[in-house]
């Protein structure tokens, strides 16, 4: 599904990662591990567009996306779930959702609803509050909503757990691996303490910017 070929990447004047290989199939829930600066905020933007590879390639099905700008890679199948969450505070639970539709065809915008609300019902059942009351756990199923909204082929999460209380990261990750029976690629960095292992099928260990383990799940 999405293949990660001995990228390198940074900013100006600053590079990240050094040589990342990364593979996620269909179906699959695969976790990047590492601290504050371990490079996987990088990595995800790198496969998202946000931020440029300097070499190697992104490959999603077997199509090189390297060169391709962001709102290309979102449209070919790639969401990305910030830190932070970012939500619309001022806005309501699916006047957010809908902005994550933002590009896609309207005539499923329903469906797509439907989707978000069976696999998170409490943001069916707060899709009329404003966003910004909602908990920090409601808050981060909407951002996971928003971004599952253009039915995406590879979800891509950063941080889920930060700042959540264990019950609430729980069900996050069974909702994601509900998503991945269905087909869904899953891309989730974490803390390594904040690991949901029986959820995942792989973790990768980033230090520095360079993949210095990779390890079995479930």
């Amino acid at each position: 599904m999405l293949e990660v070929r001995r990228v390198c990447s940074g900013y100006p004047g600053m590079p990240v990662l050094f040589d990342v290989s990364l593979d996620v199939q269909a179906g699959e829930l695969v976790a990047v591990l590492g601290g504050n600066g371990a490079g996987k905020s990088t990595l995800l933007k790198t496969i998202l567009g946000d931020v440029r590879a300097t070499s190697g390639e992104v490959i999603l099905d077997g199509r090189p996306v390297t060169s391709l700008p962001t709102h290309r890679r979102v449209a070919a199948g790639i969401s990305y779930s910030p830190e932070g969450r970012r939500i619309f505070s001022h806005l309501s639970t699916r006047e957010n959702l809908i902005a994550g539709s933002y590009g896609a065809p309207t005539r499923k915008l329903g469906e797509r609803l439907d989707l978000v609300y069976q696999l998170f019902p409490l943001l069916g059942e707060r899709a009329d509050q404003r966003a910004g009351s909602l908990s920090g756990g409601e808050q981060q199923m909407l951002a996971l909503g928003r971004a599952l909204m253009p039915l995406p082929r590879v979800l891509m999460a950063e941080e889920l757990s930060l700042g959540l209380a264990p019950i609430v990261v729980t069900h996050l990750y069974a909702a994601l691996r509900a998503l991945c029976e269905r087909g869904l690629a899953v891309i989730v960095s974490e803390q390594f303490q904040r690991l949901e292992e029986e959820y995942t099928d792989r973790w990768i260990v980033l230090e520095r910017g360079t993949v210095v383990a990779e390890v079995g799940g479930r």
